[in-house]
């Protein structure tokens, strides 16, 4: 395996046609799936997407390289949220093998602000550990992206959940604008997590600004920590997540209001981001000489 660009295709389209329509122009052969059709994978029954999402990836040669889950997106004091989510991941680790795909991205839990986040690190650890053992049952990796908002929202926290988790099936993403967004050197929490991270998640921010920006424009230093990365021998996935352009289910990813994410006065279609991003990594990627 060496560098493959893949990308969260629902940010071209709610419909699936689309989104293959548009990776494939682009000459992309992974996707990573999150909204299908209006509908989060989440929502899937294995049947279900077998029957009514297989077929259409299967007739492009469309390969996914991660699932986009929504696990670990409610509170942590929420019981009966994490109880239902134990099922859903059960679904979407057979949805895994189904595609054979090795990667299911997951968080840590989010945080109500009013609390530390530091005062829920049992509970949060014994939660993942749970989700760690549906993952190996299946043989399938889970990827923590540090999100804004949760637990592992900062390095030295995410450092703390891969340490005390302890699993081979859950590994680390990382996420540059989601650092930036949270007022962390990327490099410095590159550095401390390098060693747990298995995934890159394409987008960019500024220290100073609310909305994602191109990648390489912001305060991320994507080159330089991909070129780090790949010098050390990182091979994988480079997953665009370019967040530049409002889309179907953007909102439901955000504890916040969704349009303070993007720079609505940029007038771009999500079409045209993830193509604006796709070529943004293709360039960082020629400086680097991948």
């Amino acid at each position: 395996m060496s560098i493959f660009i893949s990308g969260f295709s629902d940010e071209i389209s709610d419909n699936l046609e689309k989104q293959i329509e548009v990776v494939k122009s682009l000459g992309m052969e992974y996707i990573s799936l999150r909204g299908i059709d209006g509908k989060n994978i989440g929502d899937f029954t294995p049947n279900e997407f077998g029957r009514d999402v297989l077929p259409k990836l299967k007739e492009k040669n469309m390969k996914v390289s991660s699932i986009g889950s929504p696990i670990g997106k409610v509170f942590i004091d929420d019981e009966q949220g994490f109880q239902k989510q134990l099922l859903i991941l059960e679904n979407i680790c057979q949805i895994a093998n189904i595609l054979n795909c090795n990667y299911i991205r997951i968080f840590s839990f989010f945080i109500r602000k009013d609390t530390d986040p530091n005062s829920f690190e049992f509970e949060v650890i014994e939660k993942i550990k749970k989700f760690a053992e549906i993952a190996q049952k299946y043989n399938v990796i889970l990827l923590h992206e540090n999100e804004k908002d949760i637990f592992g929202d900062i390095a030295s926290r995410c450092k703390v959940i891969f340490d005390k988790v302890g699993s081979d099936y859950f590994k680390g993403i990382f996420d540059f604008a989601n650092f930036v967004q949270c007022k962390e050197d990327t490099m410095e929490a590159y550095n401390l997590l390098k060693e747990h991270l298995l995934y890159f998640h394409i987008k960019d921010a500024v220290y100073n600004l609310s909305y994602n920006v191109l990648c390489g424009t912001g305060d991320g230093k994507i080159q330089e920590i991909l070129e780090i990365a790949i010098k050390n021998g990182y091979t994988g996935f480079l997953t665009l997540e370019p967040h530049l352009a409002m889309f179907g289910s953007l909102q439901s990813l955000e504890l916040e209001e969704a349009s303070s994410v993007v720079n609505e006065s940029a007038n771009i279609s999500g079409e045209q981001g993830y193509e604006m991003q796709y070529k943004a990594i293709n360039e960082i990627l020629k400086k680097i000489r991948v």
